[in-house]
């Protein structure tokens, strides 16, 4: 269903005649015809038109309520034809400008989901992961018994999940290049801010290693000690036996 809104501006604007001197008068392109020839477009799929003709409705200042309906549909045909990052700058520019429209809560759920589909993998910049986490939490935050709430926070959950995935990815980096205080902090740092991160395990490990490495064996012991409590199963088992055998002989 393309539309998101439940409710439309009746008609406001008629055609008038605007006078300039002793010149004739003649009729003005109407702000409605604007945004009803944006709809059109918008029902047939065309959405750079629509885009066009609601960015004249826009521009006109003629009515501000039709202005601000027409820059709800601008954001919504960015959205609808997968320009996510003109979608969020539009959703988010909305709720600037107007921060307690009564459509708020869905306004933020697109946002997020605008951000959301701008998230890159794990080695990639996590701006736009971070961006998805916060307009949900907002969402949660105000509108906590909307109906968009309870998948809101399944979103954030997983924008969790890629931002420790990063961190992994980060601390692991650094690891490698023997960077071991940097790799410590990252590591420590995803147990403290993701405790319900899934994949802990793997963070266990690396901090261990990284604590090992540093000559901190008492660390790395009772982190180990955590991995085999918490993840009896887990790939990373053997691995940080071995470490721990070998750094006590």
């Amino acid at each position: 269903m393309k539309q998101i809104y439940k409710y439309l501006i009746p008609a406001l604007i008629c055609l008038f005649l605007a006078a300039c001197g002793g010149s004739k008068a003649k009729p003005e392109t109407s702000a409605e015809k604007y945004f009803q020839e944006g709809e059109r477009f918008f029902e047939s799929n065309l959405y750079d038109d629509a885009i066009a003709s609601w960015e004249k409705v826009r521009d006109t200042f003629y009515s501000p309520e039709l202005s601000m309906l027409a820059e709800l549909k601008i954001a919504e045909a960015y959205y609808i034809s997968k320009r996510y990052e003109e979608a969020a700058t539009a959703f988010n520019d909305f709720l600037t400008q107007h921060p307690s429209d009564f459509r708020a809560a869905t306004i933020l759920y697109r946002m997020g989901l605008s951000y959301y589909q701008q998230i890159l993998t794990p080695d990639r910049d996590q701006t736009s992961t971070e961006n998805a986490l916060n307009a949900f939490q907002e969402l949660i935050r105000r509108f906590p018994n909307d109906p968009q709430a309870q998948e809101a926070g399944y979103l954030i959950q997983r924008c969790k999940t890629r931002l420790a995935e990063h961190e992994v990815y980060v601390g692991k980096f650094y690891l490698k290049r023997k960077q071991y205080q940097p790799a410590i902090n990252r590591l420590e740092g995803i147990l403290e801010s993701f405790p319900d991160y899934y994949y802990r395990d793997e963070a266990y490990f690396y901090l261990g290693k990284a604590y090992l490495e540093t000559a901190q064996p008492d660390q790395a012991k009772s982190i180990f000690n955590q991995l085999f409590e918490e993840f009896p199963g887990s790939d990373y088992m053997e691995d940080a036996q071995k470490l721990l055998e070998k750094d006590s002989k």
